[in-house]
């Protein structure tokens, strides 16, 4: 990134935000699409999901970036992309981990995605900003990646709200590549939140969401609980942007905050979801 002008790191510092964002973002989609599911999704799920969205951004930036960029910037300037990306999550996750997350296993794990994304997309011929027969047909074998992310293999429901959130991103890296403003949200949905299972560690684990301006709303501060079997994981986490702008100070004192909102919403979401109503009305198939 020392190499890009002053011009270039803004676009990069925009994309990388976007990016993660809306890959963020898309998780809650894809839960939501399959509610049943979602339920019995571990973390590691959920990041796999995470990083099938970081790799077909990727490969759209790529191609976009071809048309806005001379044909000898372009490869430095996605080169210069994976190292944004990759700062910005390690700012996401640092809260979680401390200072001394590991930026090298960060590092690392962006560059196998966006090498993995090559091998996968590459083969694809099609212009990004033009509809066709290809374009449809590499968006959905996206979509069919992220269906067997999540363990579900050919659900169609899944497979084409993936395809819609990549469809819908393509708008916002062509305004920031082309030096205008991103349009309003690609995504509409509630951020995934920072994970925190009261009976662990006091530091949340984070899942990245939206650091740029995706909407008119912005969630600064966000809680959910999820069961899985007869164990209840309440989760809390911070908008990045808040976060950086809060003195360390600041963030302790919400952090335990936080912490003891978490313990409450969670066992008051245990009594229920254990509960004879919650059985029978979650059997009557609302999620």
């Amino acid at each position: 990134m020392a190499t890009a002008n002053q011009e270039q790191q803004s676009q990069l510092r925009q994309l990388a935000e976007l990016i993660l964002a809306v890959a963020g973002e898309s998780v809650t989609v894809m839960k939501r699409s399959a509610p049943e599911r979602a339920l019995k999704l571990k973390r590691q799920d959920e990041w796999g999901i995470y990083l099938e969205f970081l790799k077909v951004m990727f490969n759209l930036t790529d191609r976009l970036s071809a048309l806005y960029l001379p044909v000898k910037d372009q490869p430095q300037f996605m080169d210069s992309l994976e190292d944004a990306v990759t700062l910005q999550l390690k700012n996401v996750l640092e809260p979680a981990f401390g200072s001394g997350a590991d930026q090298m296993e960060i590092m690392l794990t962006v560059g196998a995605a966006v090498s993995e994304s090559r091998q996968t997309y590459e083969r694809f011929r099609f212009l990004a900003t033009e509809d066709s027969p290809v374009k449809d047909e590499m968006l959905k074998a996206f979509g069919g990646r992220v269906a067997d992310a999540m363990g579900i293999a050919e659900n169609s429901q899944v497979s084409s709200a993936a395809t819609l959130c990549a469809s819908a991103v393509i708008p916002a890296i062509k305004a920031i590549l082309a030096g205008d403003l991103p349009p309003a949200a690609t995504v509409g949905t509630e951020v995934p939140v920072a994970t925190h299972t009261p009976s662990a560690s006091p530091l949340p684990t984070a899942t990245p969401g939206p650091q740029g301006p995706t909407g008119s709303e912005i969630k600064l501060v966000s809680v959910i609980s999820t069961v899985d079997g007869e164990e209840v994981e309440t989760r809390w986490g911070l908008h990045p942007r808040f976060r950086q702008d809060l003195p360390p100070e600041d963030m302790q004192q919400i952090a335990k905050l936080m912490n003891r909102v978490a313990k409450i919403l969670g066992e008051r979401y245990a009594s229920v979801a254990f509960s004879d109503e919650w059985t029978s009305w979650h059997k009557a198939g609302h999620a």
